[in-house]
Order: structure tokens, then C-alpha cells, then sequence
């Protein structure tokens, strides 16, 4: 089958960093499904992970960890998809990518694909659907549905995928005010759109943006990027006994400033399921087709900005430079 392959520790620009290739069609194991791909949604894990800032097996020889697609085939214990169905998920990363024209998954950390979108859009959502809701209402313990004035929950990084996703959750499944933060017109528009009550500007100093609003305390902060350059910002504004959920990289975190508040922190990490095998893997199938009717049902809506095709290593490298570049909301998908 055809494949794009990468090089570990390349750079974006590095000939040969990604390529095309040809490999042998992969055998489901018991309680995998065999999906042929239609659409592959770009994340920075992929170009973490091509750039050698996130280790991975030897074995996981492509990229591509959130895809959408049709099953072709199914290991002997499957119970939950047939052949000819239409899934999206977001697979795991010690495991090989999406980024081949067919892709194993387990069964129990994969969704049906929403009816209302094509294979582009739905790609664009499980990565991001699942790593908010997950911090949302797992992290956070807010129960979904649950309208109850909870306060402020301030999202630093609304434009991304995660955020786009949060934003919307937050908005239509609980009674938080959702400050979001952005720093360029277009996405402090994009927020507003994803459900955002409040925008400000991360340049500039948070603490004052937040007082000058006038809403609920900030009870709830969910820090999706450059967490540690708004750090004491984020430990001024954030109530006593709120919660702090954090999902990028870090060297070092040293939570020791969070005591005097006492600020509970939490981290979000969406392959935790699959990479240890938890006893509630199969939750992550609950919460993908919980999405799939909310998004059919019009309550939410896919995150999809930028669509590129063929499915090839020349478009892949067009992806993660974009990606690389930043200041683009929502999600690129790679497709065809």
C-alpha cells in the first residue's frame, strides 16, 4: 500500500523528512479494524514527533494520529464495526500513523463518523473533541449538562483545535463564562464563533483583561499553550481552590506556586487510554460517539479551516509548514 514515511529528527524543510513509500497492508490483530483512509487531520504531535521532540517507537514508521475513514476489515474479537462503516478517531502514537492509504485502530478508542460530515470535517474533530472533553468533564469534573453557574473558565489558546472544540462544550454543555484568549482579529472572531462570551489578548497583561470584564470568578483555567510564559499571570487571576488544566510540553513544571491558593492541577493527555491499556479504554468510543450526535444534532460544529489534497509526502510537508508557521485557527486536514 502507499505510505508516507518521515524522518525522525528532520526539520520541516529537510528533503527526505517526509516521503513517499510503499508497504506491506496491515493485519488486524483481535481488536483492531482495518480502516482505509480517507482524510488525516494535522496536529503538532506530528511535527513533534518528525521533528524528534517526542519520542516514539521504531516501529511507528508514519505519521497522522486523528483520521477518518471506512473499515475495510476486523480483528476476530470485534464486536462494536463492521466492514463499510464509517469511523474517526484519533488513534495512539506508539502506534504507526494514519498517514497510509489504510490504518489499524483499536476498536474501543474509535467513534462512528458523524453523518453530517464528509471524511475532511470529521477528521478534523477526535483529537481535539476527545482532549477537551476529557479536561472538561473528566479533569474538571463538571458534569455535561450541567447548567449550573460554575463561574469563569478561561482558555488560553482558544483558536487551536482543542481549544475550538473546549470553547464549544463549555458553551452549549455548562453554565461556565468562557473567556477565551487570542491575539489576531480573526482569531478573536473564530472564538467568538466557537462559543467564547469574552475574548482577550494574550500579549497583553491577562489579569487586568479578566477585572475590566466583570464576570464570575475564574474558577476553571485550561492552559493549551505557552503555559509557562503566562504562568504567575494565570496563578494571580485563578480563584482560590480552582482547578488548572494543562496539556503542552514542559521540561519542568514547578507547581510549588499553586499551594498558597490552593490550586488543584490537573494534566490532559488524550493517548493515556491506549498507551496503558486503561480498564475504561472503551470510553474514549463512548465520548467519540457522544460528539458524532452532538454534531449531528447541530450543537456542535467541526473545527475544519484548511483543506488539502492529494494525500501525498509534497502536500504533508505543505501541512506541517503551516502548521509550524502558526496563527491559523482550527484545524488543517489533509485528504484524498
Amino acid at each position: 500500500m502507499k505510505m508516507i514515511g518521515f524522518k525522525k529528527g528532520s526539520s520541516v524543510d529537510e528533503q527526505g523528512g517526509l516521503f513517499d513509500m510503499e508497504g506491506p497492508m496491515p493485519v488486524p490483530g483481535p481488536r483492531d479494524v482495518l480502516v482505509q483512509v480517507r482524510a488525516v487531520g494535522i496536529n503538532p504531535l506530528d511535527t513533534k514527533v518528525r521533528a524528534g521532540l517526542v519520542t516514539v517507537p521504531e516501529a511507528v514508521t508514519t505519521l497522522g494520529w486523528d483520521a477518518a475513514g471506512i473499515v475495510h476489515a476486523v480483528g476476530s474479537e470485534v464486536t462494536l464495526f463492521a466492514p463499510g462503516q464509517a469511523v474517526y478517531y484519533a488513534g495512539s502514537f506508539d502506534r504507526a500513523g494514519a498517514n497510509a492509504a489504510y490504518h489499524l485502530v483499536d476498536e474501543r478508542i474509535a467513534g462512528r463518523m458523524p453523518a453530517n460530515l464528509d471524511f475532511a470535517q470529521a477528521a478534523s474533530v477526535p483529537l481535539a473533541a476527545l482532549t477537551a472533553w476529557q479536561l472538561l468533564f473528566e479533569r474538571f469534573a463538571i458534569v455535561p449538562g450541567d447548567q449550573q453557574p460554575w463561574g469563569s473558565l478561561l482558555v488560553l489558546g482558544g483558536a487551536g483545535g482543542v481549544g475550538s472544540m473546549l470553547m464549544q462544550l463549555a458553551r452549549q454543555l455548562t453554565g461556565l463564562t468562557v473567556i477565551a484568549t487570542a491575539s489576531r482579529g480573526d482569531s478573536m472572531e473564530w472564538c467568538r464563533a466557537m462559543g467564547a462570551h469574552h475574548v482577550i489578548d494574550h500579549t497583553q497583561p491577562l489579569p487586568a483583561q479578566v477585572a475590566a470584564l466583570n464576570v464570575a470568578p475564574v474558577r476553571h483555567i485550561a492552559a493549551l499553550s505557552h503555559t509557562a510564559l503566562h504562568f504567575m499571570a494565570l496563578l494571580e487571576l485563578i480563584a482560590p481552590h480552582g482547578k488548572l488544566a494543562v496539556i503542552d510540553d514542559h521540561d519542568v513544571f514547578d507547581a510549588a506556586p499553586l499551594k498558597g491558593k490552593s490550586i488543584s492541577l490537573h494534566w490532559e493527555m488524550v493517548f493515556t487510554r491506549p498507551l496503558f491499556a486503561t480498564e475504561d479504554m472503551s470510553e474514549q468510543h463512548r465520548i467519540l460517539n457522544r460528539v458524532a450526535r452532538l454534531l449531528d444534532e447541530g450543537v456542535l460544529r467541526h473545527t475544519l479551516r484548511q483543506r488539502l489534497s492529494p494525500m501525498n509526502a509534497a502536500t504533508l510537508r505543505r501541512a506541517h509548514a503551516l502548521l509550524e508557521r502558526g496563527g491559523q485557527p482550527g484545524k488543517i486536514v489533509v485528504s484524498g
